[in-house]
């Protein structure tokens, strides 16, 4: 075999071999391709499986969601009534829109600012504030006018505005404006601040919560649980048919309030345009009969979104329209003086036979304190009636003022009442222990001088000394003012007063409107009205005479505080008008609040004594219908 022929025959051999690996190969590659074919057929055929037969509802709620929207319905606040079941605080019904982001066009935003009154930039920043999930719809705008709402109606469809969509829910309707606008407060949706707060922790962004007074007190009870519906939406999301109510809501629930509504506007009417306070409460129950402060602002205004410009003139109001008076402290004058006699009768310090030697001025600690008149030697019952600052000078000089401090806090000074409404003050009963822990100071013996006429650090607040003297008027009990019928306020703080001590300064009070007193200006024919008033400085006497310029700003807080009748008290009223220069100027506030509520309790009583002889008349007549019958 030559060697042409062995290399041909071994190039045949090697391309038998490289066919043989090629179809090796490709034969794989077919295996490979028939299993992976299979592979994907098992599991196409599972899947159908599951979905077919194994899940069939789950998969079919999801493909569902697709073509089916929930929409929620916003569920009523509870209404809020006063004690004889008048309405102060309905709902109205209303209509809102929210924003679909999922469909959000910025170009869009423009266009929707204008259609609804809103400011662009704040609605631009409010999209990227919002953090809720992009399928979350955020609230936009709340109680939309009717221009409002056919805007949003004729933008509805394709290449218009898809982001809007309406609810129809309802809104907070205060009818009464600005009466009892302090008390009742107002809703507004939760802000992102107020949501990492405790008390606002389970709310999201845009729920509608109480912000301030019974609405935020009472939010949990007054608030309902929203409902929600089921829609039919097109591919573009828009609602197209109502399925069903999904889940109905659940209005929250209604309140009655201890507030009488004649006695409050009396009391609104009283203080007319007037910086000032006024509480009246029922000391027999702890119940508020009314409660005032001046200037108030239209809770309407809140009900919705505010305008900017309405805020802006609440905001830079310097009398501080927002401020509830009724539950912040000032000092309380004179007023005090009740407290004081009471601290050193019961502590023996004197009796209602001491007296204490007023020429118009005394002095203590090398300082010269005044009185506003010249007493002579003076009483109790006389220091009480006329109001004669140096014998409380001397009192309280005498009882130090630890001893003082003891009886203003069985009183219930220097602590918050408890009552139902958010941010009540505590007000300030100073001793010694609380100087040196506030200031590192020692306490001065000048100071308790100032003390023993409810001045210097002394601050109660107008609900503070309606109480106090309310309970001291009760013979030592004090229950927890409260603005709610029916909740529960516990037992009443009780202190073990001799009798004899409280008729002492109960007589004095009496006499300070009905025998000649400082306060002879709110005596009442046929009702034995007892009070104190109170002039109580803001500023010292130096710093008067230094800033004659500010003199306006410098006048005396006006107090006057009474109860009636003299024994077994129904109704006790603190009024407080800063600036108003005397107590005096107070008293008839007072009276007239007084008068209204034993003017209405003899109406009642005139009309019940009718619908009892009225129904007397009715039986005799019944009766000798039926004897006439028998006769026959």
């Amino acid at each position: 075999m030559t060697t042409f022929e062995a290399d041909q025959r071994e190039q045949e051999r090697e391309n038998a071999r490289l066919l043989k690996d090629d179809t090796g190969f490709a034969a794989g590659k077919i295996a490979f391709f028939q299993y992976l074919c299979v592979g994907v057929l098992l599991f196409l055929l599972f899947n159908f499986w599951d979905l077919q037969i194994n899940n069939p509802d789950f998969y079919n709620e999801r493909a569902e969601r697709n073509r089916i929207r929930s929409v929620p319905t916003s569920a009523a606040r509870g209404k809020i009534y006063d004690r004889d079941g008048r309405v102060i605080v309905d709902d109205h019904s209303s209509f809102k829109v929210r924003l679909l982001r999922e469909n959000l066009e910025w170009a869009h935003l423009k266009p929707i600012a204008d259609g609804l009154n809103l400011d662009y930039e704040e609605l631009v920043a409010k999209v990227n504030r919002f953090s809720g999930a992009k399928y979350v719809p955020m609230p936009l705008k709340s109680d939309l006018t009717p221009g409002e709402v056919a805007f949003v109606v004729a933008h509805k469809g394709p290449n218009m505005l898809p982001e809007l969509e309406l609810i129809h829910g309802q809104q907070r309707l205060y009818p009464r404006g600005k009466l009892l606008a302090h008390v009742i407060g107002y809703v507004g949706e939760v802000t992102e601040k107020e949501l990492n707060e405790p008390e606002f922790a389970r709310f999201s962004q845009g729920d509608v919560v109480g912000k301030t007074g019974i609405e935020r007190e009472y939010n949990d009870t007054l608030m309902g649980v929203d409902g929600q519906k089921q829609w039919i939406v097109d591919n573009l999301n828009y609602l197209r048919k109502e399925l069903k109510e999904e889940k109905p809501a659940i209005p929250g629930k209604a309140l009655q309030l201890t507030l009488d509504l004649d006695l409050q506007s009396v009391a609104e009417l009283s203080l007319e345009d007037r910086t000032g306070a006024v509480v009246a409460l029922d000391p027999r129950t702890g119940e508020v009969l009314a409660m005032v402060s001046r200037p108030a602002f239209d809770l309407n205004a809140f009900a919705g979104r505010i305008r900017t410009a309405v805020w802006d003139e609440i905001r830079n109001d310097p009398r501080g329209p927002m401020n509830n008076r009724c539950i912040q402290p000032f000092a309380p004058g004179s007023t005090f003086k009740p407290i004081a006699a009471m601290a050193g009768l019961e502590s023996g310090v004197i009796d209602a036979n001491t007296r204490f030697r007023c020429s118009g001025a005394v002095t203590f600690y090398g300082n010269t304190f005044h009185c506003l008149s010249m007493h002579g030697d003076i009483e109790l019952h006389r220091a009480i009636v006329q109001s004669c600052d140096v014998y409380f000078y001397n009192l309280a000089n005498r009882l130090g003022i630890d001893r003082l401090y003891e009886y203003a806090d069985m009183a219930g000074f220097g602590r918050k009442t408890g009552i139902d409404l958010p941010d009540e003050k505590p007000g300030l009963m100073p001793n010694a222990k609380w100087k040196i822990r506030t200031f590192r100071q020692k306490w001065m013996g000048g100071e308790t001088i100032n003390a023993g006429i409810g001045q210097g650090a002394v601050a109660v607040t107008p609900l503070q000394l309606a109480s106090a003297i309310g309970g001291l008027a009760m013979g030592g009990v004090w229950y927890k003012p409260h603005l709610v019928k029916g909740v529960d306020v516990g037992a009443p703080r009780v202190a073990q007063w001799n009798p004899d001590n409280i008729d002492q300064v109960v007589r004095g009070m009496y006499g300070v409107v009905n025998e000649g007193g400082t306060a002879s200006a709110a005596a009442l024919p046929g009702v034995d009205l007892c009070g104190k008033t109170g002039t109580a400085q803001v500023v010292s006497n130096e710093t008067k005479e230094k800033y004659k310029q500010y003199a306006d700003d410098f006048k005396d807080n006006g107090w006057f505080v009474g109860f009636a009748p003299h024994k077994n008290p129904e109704i006790v009223v603190a009024a407080l008008i800063p600036g108003g220069g005397h107590g005096s100027y107070a008293a008839p506030i007072v009276r007239d609040i007084v008068k209204a509520y034993f003017d209405k309790k003899a109406r009642q009583a005139g009309q019940h004594q009718a619908a009892e002889y009225k129904a007397r008349i009715q039986a005799m007549l019944a009766f000798t219908l039926l004897g006439q019958g028998a006769a026959r």
